[in-house]
């Protein structure tokens, strides 16, 4: 018998507790029953995005977010500002040339984070720009990118700060109104571990003020019509019923943890992935890893794709490779939504027994010892 460990960037682990809830009969949705529950999902999801304002829930995946991000709060011909620093980061590219908005593209080397005055500079050059656009965490990379800082550069502009925190939100701090965030986009499959489906949005004062002068064409995706819908808790279209149920279970664990305490289980996961991984010898490819992944240079010699396939094989671990440039070249490490500290014992050890199948020159249980150390708060 194998058991299957989900260790990628999402979908992530699905709690039974959830799966039980989402098996319960189904309701309608145009029902008290329903809007009790989405009443206690808005409120829930408002505290975990730390803001004033709503949270729009759409039935999509994450990219539906992304691109509700554009067409409600853009004109054809608008020009903005992208961060690429991944394949995520290219994304916001692809959707601007879908759009017809000109794309001013700061890149970012693979694995290093964008600097702010990069993009204040880039603000002073294109003082027409409406909007920077960047992920929380570039997920493609495991690079976590300066959002404080970057909302600080904007709050001085009239140029909207959008962030993709799909693979970030939940699991580490991202206070939208303290922070100044315009636009913050997420999704159900990642840190909040459920199956994928539902995408959020929440927008600013300032934000929902250039709302009013978007002429892109949208209809799905009309944050003004959801906002108008989902403030008498309902929807404007069918939503994914069993998510939204779903996701209230999702938002009780999270109250009854505590979002200070989510956020330092996820950090002190990463730093035990990460000691354990430098302890046998590896480099991390991130030069500011974020609390939601860990991504590692794969030793001389291996390549990063046929251990993780050889991971899975014989261990049932799953992990991912990376793309592009990097393609057998790192592999990433998950841990954020339903992990804890012996999650990642589990994959430290396995990723010590398939870097030694594969001939790689480690010392088996180095990278579980210094992970040990790690929780244990040893020095």
């Amino acid at each position: 018998m194998k058991k299957i460990r989900l260790l990628t960037p999402g979908p992530t682990p699905v709690p039974e507790r959830l799966s039980l809830r989402m098996a319960r009969p189904i309701v309608h949705h145009r029902s008290p029953e329903f809007e009790a529950v989405f009443a206690r999902v808005r409120e829930g999801l408002a505290w975990l995005f730390q803001t004033r304002q709503d949270v729009l829930v759409f039935a999509a995946s994450g990219t539906g977010a992304m691109e509700a991000s554009f067409v409600n709060f853009l004109r054809r011909g608008d020009t903005v500002i992208v961060v690429d620093g991944g394949k995520f980061g290219e994304r916001w590219s692809k959707v601007a040339k879908a759009y017809g908005v000109a794309a001013v593209v700061l890149k970012c080397e693979w694995g290093t984070p964008v600097e702010p005055a990069t993009v204040e500079k880039a603000l002073r050059e294109n003082p027409s720009a409406r909007a920077v656009y960047v992920q929380a965490n570039e997920s493609s990379t495991g690079v976590y990118h300066p959002i404080q800082q970057l909302a600080q550069v904007t709050a001085k502009t009239d140029a909207l700060l959008v962030v993709d925190a799909i693979s970030a939100l939940g699991a580490m701090p991202l206070p939208m109104d303290a922070w100044g965030i315009d636009v913050l986009v997420s999704a159900c499959h990642k840190a909040l571990g459920l199956p994928p489906g539902l995408a959020f949005l929440a927008a600013s004062d300032k934000a929902w003020k250039q709302n009013e002068a978007a002429d892109l064409p949208r209809f799905y995706f009309d944050v003004k019509r959801e906002r108008d819908n989902q403030r008498k808790n309902q929807t404007a279209w069918t939503p994914a019923i069993t998510l939204v149920e779903g996701l209230d279970e999702s938002l009780a664990m999270y109250r009854e943890e505590g979002l200070e305490t989510v956020f330092e289980r996820h950090a002190r996961m990463a730093r035990a992935a990460r000691a354990g991984m430098q302890a046998l010898g590896l480099a991390l490819f991130s030069k500011s890893p974020s609390a939601a992944m860990t991504t590692v240079n794969a030793p001389d010699g291996v390549d990063s794709e046929k251990l993780v396939k050889h991971l899975f094989k014989q261990y049932g671990i799953k992990l991912v490779g990376g793309q592009d440039a990097v393609k057998g070249k790192i592999f990433r490490i998950a841990h954020l939504g339903y992990f804890d500290d012996f999650d990642m014992l589990v994959v430290i050890g396995a990723i010590e027994r398939g870097l030694h199948d594969l001939g790689a020159k480690i010392e088996l249980g180095a990278g579980l010892a210094a992970a040990q150390r790690s929780f244990a708060g040893a020095k």
